[in-house]
């Protein structure tokens, strides 16, 4: 049970009432490859609905008529499909939706600022979804403000075990002159944020990002909790790849951090997919960036060799869920995939 007045950052695996999601509405995030996005959008739709709701952002009404007969010709079950009206920007809701919090163990909504990773100027429209998705719960978000300023982060940036320990990454957050998300902003400063806002009380930095990433260094790309005290890390094996240094000296910070217990936490390697280039740029693929679900966890897949290793690798720390591949090469066209897409919708009320 929650604590009196205790705010608590929920882990991925804890009951969800659905997956947030929103239906792109043009192509500028995946230039040339609009149509087959809808239809991987489509089938991502379908594998979440089979298992739990799906609370679908689109634009106006006559694009969630249009998106309704793509769900239907797809055999998607329809009647666990949610629409909130919203115009957006982009579609990435781990960053620009809002973050579900527990406090005195009722459901309630996070809201960072968003500002496009600080590194587009298009977000206009994509500041209001946190809001907009809180209200539609019939909730107002609770807002992040430190010093008298609102924090700008992304769900992307965070990844919790459930219990107090969070883990990030230094390049997105503390680099001094590259996206700098709240200049000014020391590894003191965001480590009040999380405690205030999410009570995490402690904190597990890493370094880098992998190489092409777009937010420069989302910690959703490299290692994620998948237990209390398990951790899978991404690790790139050929030696010559830009990869191997970043994701070698991340595996090894994670060998010496511990857990908000002063225990050590597991550490299972995640392989990388071989590089993907499309248009002369390093996509940033990687099989960590994985959606968990209440009965399955969904793991993008790249047509590469180590596709079924991956799916091993996490079959083996989900034995009570289906792990499934879903079909990812155009959708990193856009520097993101499944978890990039989504973000939870956890239960009402804490679990006991």
């Amino acid at each position: 049970m929650e604590k009196a007045g205790a705010i608590r950052f929920p882990a991925e695996w804890e009951p969800q009432e659905g997956v947030l999601l929103c239906f792109p509405h043009n192509g500028k995030d995946w230039p040339g490859k609009y149509g087959a996005i809808q239809w991987a959008l489509v089938d991502f739709i379908k594998k979440v609905a089979e298992v739990e709701m799906v609370f679908l952002l689109v634009r106006d009404r006559e694009f969630q008529a249009t998106v309704h007969e793509k769900l239907e010709r797809a055999g998607v079950r329809t009647e666990r499909v949610r629409y909130i009206l919203c115009k957006t920007n982009r579609s990435w809701m781990r960053d620009s939706g809002p973050i579900g919090i527990y406090r005195n163990g009722k459901r309630s909504f996070l809201k960072f600022a968003f500002n496009s990773w600080a590194k587009y100027s298009n977000y206009h429209l994509d500041r209001h979804v946190a809001g907009t998705v809180s209200s539609w719960f019939g909730q107002q978000p609770l807002e992040a403000v430190y010093r008298g300023r609102p924090v700008v982060l992304e769900g992307g940036a965070l990844e919790s075990n459930g219990k107090g320990t969070l883990i990030t990454s230094e390049e997105c957050l503390l680099h001094p002159s590259v996206q700098v998300r709240n200049p000014g902003f020391t590894r003191e400063d965001y480590e009040a944020v999380f405690r205030e806002f999410l009570g995490v009380t402690h904190v597990i930095w890493v370094n880098k990002g992998i190489v092409g990433d777009d937010t420069h260094g989302h910690i959703d790309d490299l290692c994620r909790f998948v237990s209390p005290d398990t951790i899978v890390t991404v690790v790139e094996e050929n030696p010559q790849d830009e990869n191997y240094p970043i994701l070698r000296e991340n595996l090894a910070l994670l060998e010496k951090s511990r857990l908000q217990d002063g225990s050590a936490p597991r550490i299972v390697s995640l392989p990388m997919p071989r590089p993907i280039v499309y248009e002369g740029l390093r996509l940033p693929a990687s099989y960590a960036n994985f959606l968990i679900l209440n009965k399955r966890v969904l793991m993008p897949t790249f047509n590469d060799v180590n596709d079924a290793r991956a799916l091993s690798v996490l079959a083996a720390c989900f034995p009570d869920r289906e792990v499934i591949g879903i079909h990812a090469l155009d959708l990193i066209w856009g520097f993101g995939t499944l978890h990039c897409l989504s973000q939870q919708v956890p239960a009402a009320f804490a679990s006991e």
